[in-house]
């Protein structure tokens, strides 16, 4: 446990009070009318202006009397709104649930009616699609907010106040809804509370030796989506926790951000963003002397881009584990090595272990399932307590799904993923969602999604379908259907139509065995 961290809990039992907004409150700099914010279309917001836009939002909120914990279902564009819109849902006590820009109906609609949110807000442009799920399943209000500071929502929040007393939570109640989903289809939410987020961003704060104002302040370059764990949470808690100026990036623009390096000193991105980053000429040793630190995670960051970086910038990127159930379990060290192909120790206060399929745990090297312990780990899913418990060993330990080793001095290499998860982006792709909608199109008698190598995104999904008899598939026409139901980031990038699927002797598909035979179709166009 950090100290920050201990000293927060000791304050939180005097005031019977540990929502997650009040820490990031009162790291905000004395000075409230310094720049919080500056983004790339040459807008400033002040700490001042968080805190008041925050306080009027959560107003708002809480003026529709909404049940205690009231879900606020969340797809919007990247905004310094939306920002403020996370910060006052914190505030105001209820539940914030981030939902992916790309999802489409279908997906959306089991997102409303699973975790059925009180409120939904949307961009203006989808608001006739949303509303009518959001409304059939039952969600009392249903506002917009546009990225370019338009909608519904600051319309009705502009009349209200803008002082807010905090609401105040316990250290275990759930601020925070993930989904992720699941090898069966079904997404589950992954509960984060107060204190998973808290305690987790008190330790990135010692781990990756964030700097105070008295030591020079640092500046993040923040150009992440802001619906997931690493741009959210990791990202943005640190800089408010830290009280430090963000350069915000609607979207990822690789000139933009090498023009802004010589004004940061920290940035954050998968593996996807510094390949594009080493694409550009103008990425130097020089422009990049400024920086004290690039982190990298959400995937697997490929060796050949670990040295490509050092040896273009100088600098080692420091590449870290984690998840939407436990937020971040380890990382390379700030001030040690860090080791290419690792992702470093556990971080203080998180148990990691490898263990073999009976449970026993292994020894330095071995390969096995990846389990962790402590307080960032989440309380459970969603309505789901018989998943919760399966994913959970006796003694506390959460099967993370990994499969991965641990070295003698501590370094954890993640081999695989048990569940065949694909990770695209940055962003997590699960083959048996992507089957089951293949499975229901017309003519299909079965179907297998892999992951392959991708020189930009990592990894890539590749279908393989097999027809009905008497029935003729088009891979294209497939990948079609798929864009019309699926977020483009699931949608596989090439679709083959075969004869039958190679199996096992207990029938069971070998995937193994695919990923090998299609391996090189990743980086074909």
């Amino acid at each position: 446990m950090s100290l920050q961290y201990w000293l927060i809990k000791q304050t939180s039992m005097n005031n019977d009070s540990f929502n997650l907004y009040q820490a990031l409150r009162r790291a905000f700099p004395a000075d409230l009318d310094a720049t919080a914010v500056e983004t790339d279309h040459g807008q400033y917001y002040t700490w001042r202006d968080l805190e008041r836009g925050s306080a009027m939002l959560a107003n708002f909120l809480l003026s529709l009397n909404l049940p205690v914990d009231a879900r606020i279902a969340v797809q919007i564009e990247k905004s310094v709104e939306a920002l403020m819109l996370y910060l006052a849902t914190l505030r105001a006590g209820f539940v914030y649930l981030p939902l992916n820009t790309a999802y489409q109906s279908a997906e959306m609609a089991y997102f409303m009616g699973d975790a059925e949110p009180s409120v939904v807000i949307c961009t203006g442009a989808n608001f006739a699609w949303v509303s009518k799920l959001a409304f059939q399943a039952g969600t009392p209000w249903v506002l917009t907010l546009n990225d370019d500071r338009t909608g519904s929502l600051l319309a009705r929040a502009s009349h209200a106040s803008d002082q807010h007393t905090v609401v105040p939570k316990a250290e275990g109640d759930v601020a925070v809804i993930i989904y992720t989903s699941g090898t069966t289809g079904r997404s589950k939410g992954a509960m984060l509370t107060h204190g998973n987020m808290l305690s987790n961003a008190c330790v990135l704060k010692d781990a990756w030796a964030w700097r105070s104002a008295a030591q020079g302040g640092d500046v993040l370059i923040h150009a992440l989506p802001i619906f997931h764990v690493h741009g959210l949470f990791v990202a943005i808690h640190g800089a408010l926790l830290n009280g430090s100026k963000m350069i915000w990036c609607a979207r990822f623009e690789p000139r933009f951000v090498i023009s802004k390096l010589p004004e940061a000193t920290v940035f954050m991105g998968v593996p996807t963003l510094y390949v594009r980053l080493l694409a550009e000429a103008a990425l130097t040793p020089q422009v990049a002397s400024h920086m004290r630190l690039f982190v990298s995670g959400s995937a697997p960051l490929l060796l050949d881009t670990f040295k490509a970086w050092q040896a273009r910038t100088g600098h080692t990127i420091l590449e870290r584990y984690g998840m939407s159930e436990t937020i971040m379990l380890a990382s390379n060290p700030y001030a040690g090595e860090r080791r290419g192909g690792t992702v470093g120790p556990a971080l203080p206060g998180v148990a990691l272990r490898v263990v073999n399929d009976q449970g026993q745990v292994l020894t330095a090297g071995e390969i096995g399932g990846i389990e962790v312990k402590g307080p960032n780990v989440f309380g459970g899913y969603w309505r789901m307590p018989e998943k919760t418990a399966q994913e959970f060993t006796p003694d506390g330990f959460f099967k993370t799904g990994d499969v991965g080793r641990c070295d003698a001095d501590g370094y954890v290499t993640i081999v695989g993923r048990s569940k065949d998860l694909i990770i695209s982006g940055g962003y997590n792709v699960y083959p048996a969602e992507i089957e089951s909608f293949i499975n229901d199109l017309p003519g299909v008698s079965e179907s297998a999604v892999v992951g392959v190598p991708h020189p930009d995104f990592g990894e890539v999904g590749v279908a393989l379908v097999v027809p009905r008899a008497g029935a003729s598939l088009d891979g294209t026409q497939i990948l079609a259907a798929l864009k019309a139901q699926l977020a483009s980031f699931k949608v596989p990038k090439q679709c083959h139509v075969v004869v039958d699927l190679p199996r096992n002797s207990m029938g069971k598909v070998q995937k193994n065995v695919l990923r090998s035979r299609y391996a090189d179709s990743g980086a074909a166009p």
